[in-house]
């Protein structure tokens, strides 16, 4: 698929998932189908998918609520599902080899958990989640709020990056040298895909748009034509003051919410871009037919939900030091408690280090009491940016001023930087802390930290 493929990407035919509730008897079930995930000129593509859909069904819960669900693995290697973004117990995490046993072939685990925190999430596999997830197995997860904002439309738009061969069929070159030390495994294709799909619009309607970034390496920039408003939200968490922009850069993982007026004329359309370096595509260009009689007011900020923030001095320092990858100058590290050198660690697949270590360490990272003040330098001293995302917490990077940024979940760190991030250790457990690039993560990037 050429460059001029890249920006077509409402996916003509693209299966549209279901709604789901919470209510008893939830199945949600991986398996491998196909799709017309490519343009309708290309063949279906072999995907792995939950419920028969890529994305997987959208669940839609209340705030405050609870879901139940039964995984089933219909697929022929074992997995299981993260619940991203979500401050849950930690047994529902649902990292094999930490907070449960990854579910084999044909079977099936119970997933219970409440939604304290209204907003944009997402569900993904995370076992052999770099290859797991470029397959399909995603979807969005959408928390309600009490008290909703007055909007027209919420829709979703769920991101990905495809690698692709010329009949469409995603690449099996998983685990490829040059992208486990590189900038990850980049696609060919980005399909951005709107739920619900919507056929036009009308100048001066407010619109909610829900930006998710699934793709496993890609870092996108998304920007807006015919639609003003502003960010009300990152990583499902409310910002305290809505931000004026008509654009926003995701690393993998991270999630924005805009609130945003139509403004283009009618007979024109709004369009929602994809910034590259050879140019802008349109992810999604929507008609405006028709007009309503005036424009809204000002946006307001979200409801807040019930997540502190930090106040006060840290109790417990522990700088993390990402190391490794192609020009980084790996000499040596410990993995699986035996101390290598660099051909070694390359030899079982591992090419990056967090404070020395490659793999899950056989230690976590630090130890802190539940209602600690925790802080955590990241430093980057590698050739590539890095997508830090911290299970079960929303943290607030902590800027050189001293001031404090909004809670995230997932954290871009840039080649060359060091950016601090500080979080209240509410949640007990122990809580996997990894780069989302997740060509990354498979060649060293994790490690874990425990609330106690």
């Amino acid at each position: 698929m050429n460059r001029r493929d890249f920006g077509l990407s409402l996916a003509a035919g693209l299966s549209l998932p279901a709604l789901a509730h919470a209510k008893s008897g939830h199945v949600l079930r991986a398996s491998a189908a196909k799709m017309q995930i490519a343009p309708s000129q290309y063949p279906e593509t072999d995907v792995w998918c939950y419920n028969k859909a890529v994305p997987g069904e959208m669940i839609r819960l209340k705030q405050g609520g609870e879901f139940a669900t039964t995984f089933e693995n219909q697929l022929e290697e074992p997995s299981s599902v993260h619940w991203h973004g979500v401050r849950l117990e930690n047994s529902m995490d649902g990292v094999p080899g930490l907070t449960q046993k990854v579910v084999p072939s044909k079977g099936s685990f119970d997933y219970r958990f409440k939604t304290p925190d209204a907003g944009t999430y997402w569900y993904h596999a995370h076992n052999r989640s770099w290859e797991q997830v470029a397959r399909g197995l995603y979807g969005p997860l959408i928390v309600e709020e009490h008290n909703p904002p007055d909007i027209d439309h919420d829709i979703t738009i769920v991101i990905d990056d495809w690698r692709m061969s010329q009949d469409a069929q995603i690449e099996g070159d998983f685990g490829a040298m040059h992208d486990l030390s590189h900038g990850g495994r980049i696609g060919n294709y980005l399909s951005a895909q709107l739920l619900p799909k919507i056929s036009e619009l009308r100048k001066n309607e407010r619109v909610r748009l829900r930006f998710i970034n699934t793709a496993t390496d890609r870092i996108v920039k998304v920007g807006f034509h015919g639609l003003n408003g502003a960010l009300v939200a990152l990583d499902g968490m409310p910002l305290r003051v809505v931000e004026q922009t008509d654009h926003t850069t995701l690393a993998p993982a991270q999630r924005a919410d805009f609130i945003l007026d139509v403004v283009s004329d009618v007979g024109e359309s709004a369009s929602i871009i994809s910034h590259e370096r050879d140019g802008g595509y349109i992810l999604a260009d929507i008609p405006v037919r028709d007009a309503k009689p005036s424009a809204r007011g000002v946006i307001n900020a979200l409801p807040p939900n019930p997540i502190a923030f930090v106040k006060g001095k840290a109790e417990l320092s522990v700088p993390l030091v990402m190391e490794g990858g192609a020009m980084g100058g790996l000499r040596s590290g410990t993995y699986n408690g035996e101390q290598l050198n660099a051909r070694e660690l390359i030899k079982n697949g591992m090419i990056w280090t967090l404070n020395g270590i490659a793999g899950m360490p056989k230690t976590p990272l630090l130890t802190a009491k539940k209602g600690a003040i925790v802080e955590i330098p990241l430093v980057n001293n590698t050739a590539f940016g890095h997508a830090m995302h911290m299970h079960g917490n929303h943290f607030q990077e902590r800027f050189a001023d001293g001031t404090m940024g909004p809670h995230r979940d997932t954290l871009l760190v840039d080649r060359g930087e060091t950016k601090t991030i500080v979080f209240a250790a509410e949640n007990t457990g122990k809580w996997l802390f990894h780069c989302h690039m997740l060509s990354h993560q498979a060649a060293g990037m994790k490690t874990y930290l425990e609330v106690a």
